[in-house]
């Protein structure tokens, strides 16, 4: 009888996309995939540690793992992993604990341990080191499929933790990245979300590679419906990546990036290398170059030192610029990061009060956002079919459409199908099928 193994993944969709490509590593060594919440002889975490909540979801996903199977091989992988093996150690509950590197022989390392002898594998990142290069994380079916292409950052916010986990920029050749999207769309995906730790600066460490540039080469891969970018830096993007966005059949007009603060005193404070008006510019030109745009952000409150004034200030250039999703954090200290010995470090019911004054914002702008494509026919590439009730999927501009279905749309799933995008739920859109042609705001760029 095979070996099952289980995963368990929090933090984004870069730690997502490593641990499918983690599963077929066990798959391919023979193990069968199991459900986290079923018993199982391995158990793998793949651990985040961008706030403290993060770290101690981590420590838990660790417990309930060894709570639900005490004989099974625990093993702790990921940021948390990386940054504080020390603390994983001291639970006296994992039985291996690798960080994000030297995972490629993974499987073998598991089949050599011994339950209740720890194995901490975790090393420092150094300048110089290769791209780790874990199998493509495409599994048979799947209608969108996450590809990794870069790793590390230099950048040095002084709230972030990522540039000591994830080590120096690294990038993976562009030859390698397109094998891999091939053995993707292969395996039945459709879309590809580019991923990245500091995706813009995919290519800085290799010659004459750029994003953009890699982006046109994908573009030439028959099977491929559509690409999407997951996270841009604000500094990274640049005419040349615009222009192949903007007149592309296949990039989605969807982007997310990162503000954190909408004051320049604390953008400094945070070494954020901008300027509010220069993303509310950045964010103007974006809107005009790719019509219908879904611009995306994330945001952080409570920063140490951040007054009310600081706050009325994000409010205001985060209303101004009208984006479709707003993802809201709360500043968390985190260890051998400037920020954590920064003064004026603020009580948690000030945060939770921004935080929730941000989200309320962020609720009413995707709102108004969704708004302007109902009555639209949108495409939607179906990743999930109810059988008799309802097909669901995403639309380019990254609206999650629930279209109401009967016999005609069991085989929807993974093909994209037209939909008139009728009425907000909230959660996801409304919509109808039909075979009329599509219609709205510019929704696709036709040549």
């Amino acid at each position: 009888m095979k070996k099952k193994a289980a995963f368990y993944t929090l933090g984004c969709k870069v730690n997502f996309c490593e641990t499918e490509s983690l599963q077929v590593l066990f798959e391919k060594a023979g193990f069968r995939i199991t459900s986290f919440k079923d018993q199982a002889d391995v158990y793998i975490i793949n651990t985040c540690t961008v706030t403290g909540q993060s770290d101690h979801k981590s420590r838990k996903a660790i417990r309930r793992a060894r709570k639900r199977s005490p004989d099974a091989i625990i093993v702790a992988t990921g940021c948390y992993a990386q940054g504080e093996p020390e603390q994983i150690r001291q639970m006296d509950t994992a039985d291996l604990i690798i960080g994000n590197q030297g995972r490629e022989t993974l499987p073998d390392l598991v089949e050599s341990l011994q339950r209740g002898k720890l194995l901490n594998l975790v090393t420092s990142h150094r300048a110089g080191k290769g791209f780790e290069l874990l199998p493509p994380a495409g599994r048979r079916g799947r209608t969108r499929g996450f590809l990794k292409v870069q790793e590390g950052c230099n950048q040095l916010c002084s709230y972030c933790v990522v540039p000591r986990v994830r080590g120096p920029l690294r990038s993976m050749p562009p030859e390698e990245v397109m094998l891999r999207a091939r053995t993707l769309i292969d395996s039945g995906c459709r879309e590809l979300v580019l991923t990245g730790v500091h995706l813009g600066l995919y290519g800085t460490d290799l010659q004459d590679v750029s994003l953009a540039a890699l982006l046109k080469d994908l573009e030439e891969i028959p099977g491929l419906l559509r690409l999407r970018l997951s996270s841009l830096e604000p500094s990274d993007i640049n005419s040349e990546l615009v222009e192949q966005i903007s007149s592309s059949k296949l990039i989605c007009p969807h982007l997310h990036i990162p503000l954190q603060s909408g004051d320049g005193e604390i953008l400094r404070l945070m070494n954020r290398p901008y300027e509010p008006v220069e993303y509310l510019y950045l964010a103007k030109w974006l809107k005009q170059e790719i019509p219908g745009l879904s611009l995306s952000t994330d945001v952080i409150v409570g920063f140490p030192g951040e007054s009310e004034k600081h706050h009325q200030r994000s409010l205001k250039l985060i209303s101004d610029i009208g984006f479709s999703r707003l993802h809201v954090f709360k500043y968390s200290s985190r260890p051998d990061t400037a920020a954590a010995d920064f003064p004026g470090q603020l009580p948690n019911q000030v945060k939770e009060k921004r935080s929730s004054q941000m989200i309320e914002l962020g609720e009413e702008m995707a709102s108004e956002y969704r708004k302007q494509f109902l009555g639209t026919i949108q495409p939607v590439l179906v990743e999930k079919v109810v059988p008799y009730a309802y097909g669901e999927g995403f639309t380019p501009h990254y609206l999650w459409v629930r279209i109401n279905t009967s016999i005609k749309g069991i085989h929807w799933r993974g093909s994209e199908v037209n939909a008139r995008l009728d009425q907000d739920e909230g959660s996801h859109i409304r919509a109808a099928y039909t075979k009329s042609k599509r219609t709205g705001k510019n929704p696709v760029r036709e040549k």
